[in-house]
Formats: C-alpha cells, structure tokens, sequence
C-alpha cells in the first residue's frame, strides 16, 4: 500500500541512499537528490550519482526490462531531478517479504528469466550496473495481470563508452569477496546469482526473510555472507529451478551475460 502522502516512503533504502522521491502523477516519480551540505563529501558523491544515472538512463531507454525515463523535472516544493515510470507494486525486495506465499511458482521463474533479461541488455549496451540486488527491480502490474520486473538505479553504473563510473560495488550476500574492488561484467553475473536465489527461496544467501531488525543484525549478516563466500561456501541449488545456472553465476562459469541468458532460455523452454 503507498502512503498517503506525495512523499514515497522508501523503507529499505540503504543508509548511504543519495535520493528523495516524490509522486509528480499518477504513474510518475520525481527522484530528487537528498540535501546535503555542499561542503561536505557526500555532496560530490551525490551530483556524482545524478549525473551518471541521467546519462546512463539515456542510453538504455526503450527496453521493456529497464524503468522508463522521462527526463529532467521539477517538484512542487522546486525538487530538481529525474522522472521515472512508477512501479504499481513497489521494489522486488518488498513483494517479496510480503507475498512470498502468494507468488506462483511459474511467475518466480518468469522473473528469473526477466533478470537476466536486463543485465544482458544493459551489458550489450556497454553498461555494468554494479549494484544489482533485489531491492534495484520494480514490480509492475500491467492491465492483464502480469507482473514485470524493470531494472532501475544506476547511479552506481559504469560505462566506458561513455567515461562513466559510479563508484559502486554490490551488497554482501550478491558480490564476490574474493574478486577485485572493480566493477566488471563478472561483478553483475554473481549478483544475478543470488537475485535468483532470492526469487526462488524469498530469502537472501544464508539468511531468513524479512528486512533486517537492526544494524547488528546487517552488519552480523554481512561478516557471515562474505565469510562463506570467500571459501567458496554457497547455499544447496540442487532442487531449485536453474540451480545450476545459480551456481554458474557464482562459480564465475559465464563469460558474458549473454551466455547466461542463453542457459536460463533453455532451463524456460524446458519447464
């Protein structure tokens, strides 16, 4: 359920977010950036992330996977930023915890496969997100019912076409510990691991559902997840749809995004 107010309320959104929303209409959103001090680091880091995600945006636009932009705008109370297609069903992170039960098995799979539709589209275009996890796919209800997923927030993207770097690696739990601190093709196909893994389970790697209750507990699952990882310890796959197209994304087995889509393709056609 949305708020009732203007103002979107962004439950998950991570302590370093740089961004506001607002509903502009119905069906659009105003993605301002959060005021800071123009003294302070966080400043730089935020134009920073606006201005990659803009260019970033423009480039990717028309793909049915990759939220729909707008272009610049302005806010009621003189918000500059950004405006998006508003998912009518919030983040995948956030229909996840609240209707696991309800979710049809062929639908969780359909969703594995638009995944992978987004980071194969988005690499074909030069761009690496690098910052994929749940919480950055929108669901959307479209008029007959079906839930789509589109991929959003690329403030933290690359792009060498371009001479863009958002400066942006993934959460624990979706990056490899043991991989360097850059941002590679390799870096989003191990992500694309663990999202499948969350869509098939409703859970993370080696945690339950449901957001964190506190810090400690982020912060006692980050230490755990990156523990694990780093000796090569993934959670059972076997008796999960494409549980082997998940441990190929984290046992660095894809050479290009697209060759994984070719195999989740074939797991698709043989369900």
């Amino acid at each position: 359920m949305m708020p009732p107010t203007n103002t979107i309320d962004m439950r998950r959104e991570p302590l370093g977010s740089t961004s506001n929303f607002r509903r502009v209409q119905t069906g659009e959103l105003l993605k301002y950036p959060r005021q800071v001090s123009r003294d302070s680091l966080r400043y730089s880091e935020i134009a920073r992330s606006f201005s990659v995600e803009i260019r970033i945006l423009e480039l990717l636009q028309g793909h049915p996977r990759i939220v729909r932009y707008f272009g610049q705008g302005v806010g009621e109370g003189d918000e500059r930023g950004i405006r998006l297609a508003e998912a009518n069903q919030g983040d995948l992170q956030q229909y996840l915890d609240e209707h696991w039960e309800e979710i049809p098995e062929n639908v969780r799979r359909s969703w594995c496969l638009q995944v992978v539709e987004s980071v194969a589209y988005i690499h074909s275009r030069g761009v690496i997100h690098s910052d994929l996890r749940p919480e950055n796919f929108l669901v959307h209800a479209k008029e007959t019912g079906t839930l789509e997923l589109w991929l959003c927030d690329f403030g933290g993207s690359t792009c060498k076409n371009l001479e863009l770097d958002g400066r942006s690696l993934p959460d624990s739990g979706f990056s490899d510990p043991n991989s360097p601190w850059e941002s590679t093709p390799q870096t989003d196909i191990f992500s694309v691991g663990s999202i499948l893994y969350t869509i098939l389970t409703g859970h993370w790697p080696y945690r339950g559902r449901g957001p964190f209750s506190s810090l400690d507990e982020k912060y006692n699952y980050e230490r755990k997840a990156d523990d694990l990882f780093r000796k090569r310890q993934f959670p059972e796959v076997d008796k999960l749809f494409a549980g082997d197209v998940i441990m190929k994304c984290w046992e660095h087995a894809y050479a290009t995004a697209e060759h994984l889509l070719k195999d989740i393709l074939r797991h698709a056609q043989d369900a």
